[in-house]
């Protein structure tokens, strides 16, 4: 696998910049906007057997990313949600580098096409300052995933963070990279 993460560094090193310094005009290679970090995270408060759930989602998202996700823990009570301050309410996994780059090759060349009837991604999830969050409702679109032994589905939010300052170029930088966005004209 690490050859095919090499070329996806090299294809943004070879095709991305490139392209992003002759249509955004940068005069320097460091103005050109790259991915810093990718967040994985996923929220399993609602489960009747938390405890158990919790170590299911831990053991997934190891699989999925790679790296192994730490507890996040609920920061304030809630009463109409069950919540209690100190709760553990999920996991995050804060991935970069290598391990970055694999992942985001496996999201858009493999799991996000097995989405059934897939379009594309929506473009409306961008914050503004660099950053885009995907929400995936199913995990087993990750072909690492194996059917028979899930025993509860998991939903995630994929946060791609980058460096660039506008939603205009990290829409730009991620649909080089080959992040498949849904471009629809509403008619």
């Amino acid at each position: 696998m690490s050859s095919s993460v090499t070329s996806l560094k090299q294809e943004y090193l070879e095709k991305v910049v490139p392209a992003l310094k002759t249509a955004r005009g940068y005069k320097n290679v460091n103005q050109v906007p790259k991915i810093s970090k990718v967040v994985v995270n996923c929220c399993i408060a609602s489960a009747q057997d938390v405890k158990n759930a919790l170590e299911d989602a831990i053991n997934d998202i190891t699989i999925i990313t790679g790296q192994k996700p730490v507890r996040t823990i609920s920061k304030q009570s809630i009463s109409n949600f069950k919540l209690r301050e100190g709760q553990e309410i999920g996991c995050k996994v804060t991935l970069r580098g290598r391990v970055m780059y694999e992942f985001l090759l496996r999201l858009t060349r493999m799991a996000l096409p097995r989405i059934r009837d897939f379009r594309g991604i929506s473009t409306r999830a961008f914050d503004g300052r660099g950053a885009y969050t995907l929400g995936i409702k199913d995990h087993t679109i990750f072909p690492e995933i194996e059917l028979d032994k899930i025993k509860r589905n998991l939903g995630m939010d994929v946060t791609i963070v980058t460096t660039a300052k506008t939603k205009e170029e990290t829409k730009e930088l991620l649909s080089l990279m080959g992040m498949p966005f849904a471009d629809r004209k509403v008619a």
